[in-house]
Order: C-alpha cells, then sequence, then structure tokens
C-alpha cells in the first residue's frame, strides 16, 4: 500500500556495507522501519539522502508500506528543513539525547496521531526559539502522557516512582521529599512558559529522576548512551 504522510526519524543504523535501515514515527501509522539500499553510495544523490536520517529529522515521505514484513520502502522523501537545530549544537545535542529515548521507548504499536503531533510541534517550537533550558525536561514529563505512565499530582510530600504519584508515605522507590517538590514544580511548567524555577543543579537532579522514572516503566530501558555529553552540554 502506498501511503504519503509525515515522519520524525527516531533512529537509523547502517546495515551492511552501503544501505540503511530507518526507524521513524509517521502520522498515518505509528512506528515503522524503512530500508535504504546503497545510501553510502559515493554518488552525490546519496550523500545528500543519508542527511535527511538525522535524529529526529522531519519529512514528507511517500512510502510503500507491507503488513506483511518489518522493513518498509520510501518512494519518495522530501526534508521539512529546520532554522537552527541542526547547526546550534544545545539543540543538535538535544535531539540526539531525546532521540535516544524515543527509540527506547516508542514500540511499533500502530497510529498514534496524538503522539505524532505531540512530537512534531514541540520539534517546530525547539527549533524556532533559545530559550530552551527546560525544553527536554518539559518534553520527557509530557511524553509519558502518550507512554501511559505521566504522574498525577497531589498535595502529598513523596513522589513514589514505581506507581508515579505522590503520598504521605515514603518507601524505599520514593523520592524525598525536595526531590519530590522539584518535580510537583516541573508538572505545573510549560514549554512557552517564561517562567524558569530551576538552576543547573536542579535541571541536573530532574533529568536524574525522569530518567529513573523512565527506568521503572518501560521494558529493557537502557540509558542513553548521549547522556553524558548531554549533561555537559547543558551544565
Amino acid at each position: 500500500m502506498i501511503v504519503k504522510t509525515r515522519a520524525i526519524v527516531i533512529n537509523s543504523i547502517k546495515y551492511q556495507d552501503k544501505s540503511l535501515i530507518v526507524k521513524c514515527l509517521t502520522l498515518s501509522d505509528g512506528v515503522k522501519s524503512y530500508f535504504i539500499r546503497d545510501a553510502f553510495s559515493n554518488s552525490k544523490k546519496s550523500n545528500k539522502k543519508t542527511a535527511y536520517f538525522q535524529p529526529l529529522s522531519l519529512l514528507e515521505v511517500e512510502a510503500k508500506h507491507n503488513n506483511k514484513s518489518a522493513l518498509n520502502h520510501f518512494s519518495s522523501i522530501k526534508p521539512i528543513v529546520y532554522q537552527s537545530l541542526t547547526s546550534d549544537i544545545v539543540k543538535s545535542s538535544l535531539a540526539i539525547f531525546l532521540s535516544e529515548i524515543l527509540n527506547a521507548a516508542l514500540k511499533e504499536e500502530g497510529k498514534n496521531e496524538d503522539l505524532y503531533l505531540f512530537l512534531e510541534t514541540a520539534l517546530l517550537w525547539l527549533d524556532e526559539h533559545d530559550k530552551i533550558a527546560n525544553f527536554h525536561l518539559i518534553t520527557l514529563l509530557e511524553l509519558t502522557k502518550f507512554l501511559g505512565f505521566y504522574p498525577r499530582i497531589s498535595n502529598e510530600r513523596f513522589f513514589e516512582l514505581t506507581e508515579g504519584v505522590f503520598s504521605d508515605f515514603q518507601t524505599k522507590t520514593s523520592l524525598n521529599q525536595d526531590d519530590s517538590e522539584l518535580v510537583k514544580l516541573l508538572l505545573n511548567l510549560r514549554v512557552h512558559s517564561s517562567e524558569n524555577p530551576f538552576n543547573n543543579s536542579q535541571r541536573r537532579r530532574l533529568l536524574e529522576i525522569l530518567i529513573e522514572f523512565y527506568s521503572y516503566h518501560i521494558d529493557n530501558f537502557k540509558k542513553p548512551n548521549s547522556l553524558e555529553i548531554f549533561r555537559e552540554v547543558f551544565s
């Protein structure tokens, strides 16, 4: 079946010497994987094509979706060109980090239009704005709405990581009261807000908390390889 859709590149891996397998989140069909033959040949056309598949690139594609195979094929590809995301070192580092999170979190479970539109809107916002210190934290938290474990906010003191709820009783998997208050502040923050309630140390701690939170709720979740580099860029 031939499908025209928008797509976000989640991950790409080299296959043998010249080919590429690309994992995308599509608007039409959710997560799909594509095989690009001879992506690494020496032609200018091939070199240009591989540039389309950088982490979190936005594409307009026409593709052949084959329900009998795990791999699909592009018929045509048109990139949606970013203004700054690929050239700004902080933003591009952020894109690599988020793409690793998405690669671990997103499974091939069919169409999820709301998730796609959330991510596309977030990426376009990131591309167009400079005050992005809390973008990754807000995005990781908001993403849990679509993954099924968004925290339930309440007035209790301790955030329980395994259940995603606040409680008046601290357990081995609960945050302390100070860290729990950071989570509450984050829950009330929006990406377009001019408010910036966190210092660098608090942002680093919140990132640690969110990674731990994901590890409790996603099977076989691995910390992103880019995490340490990302911490350095945002320090």
